[in-house]
């Protein structure tokens, strides 16, 4: 299975690029894996800098990509059910699994409706920047609990 990490904007802080870098390489052991930015849309109304956003995101899926949003509304789950979500998704053939972060005004109807599943990292706020690596970590200790691996504990 190929994983794709999507997301609205540049990443600003070298920081924030190291964890990027620091995660996506050991994802990488596991699965191929691509990660990408799609611009930000600045200057335009609410909706229309939603669906511009959207547009972007939508262009980097494939035919039968499965998508999955990052959502404050979406399903909670602890790193065992994420674990678990991502070996069935895995083991059942699916062939790319797409997880997308949205801008400041979030998702259009229209890519809501595109996604397979949208889940939450927590009900609380993270900038959009620091959310990029704890997705990105959250994949990797997913890949070490399908594996046994002492990373989680």
């Amino acid at each position: 299975m190929k994983l794709k990490v999507l997301w609205i904007g540049k990443t600003q802080e070298q920081w924030v690029r190291a964890g990027i870098d620091e995660y996506a390489g050991r994802i990488r052991r596991y699965a191929p894996l691509e990660v990408a930015e799609a611009k930000e849309e600045k200057g335009a109304e609410v909706e229309a800098g939603r669906d511009a956003e959207c547009a972007r995101l939508e262009k980097q899926l494939g035919k039968n990509t499965r998508l999955v949003l990052l959502d404050e509304r979406g399903e909670e789950m602890d790193s065992r059910q994420f674990a678990a979500y991502l070996g069935r998704e895995r083991d059942t053939g699916t062939g790319e699994l797409a997880f997308a972060i949205g801008g400041a005004y979030g998702f259009s109807e229209a890519f809501r409706k595109r996604a397979h599943k949208t889940i939450a990292l927590s009900r609380m706020t993270f900038t959009h920047q620091m959310v990029r690596v704890f997705l990105l970590e959250q994949i990797y200790r997913a890949f070490t609990i399908l594996n046994n691996e002492p990373y989680h504990h």
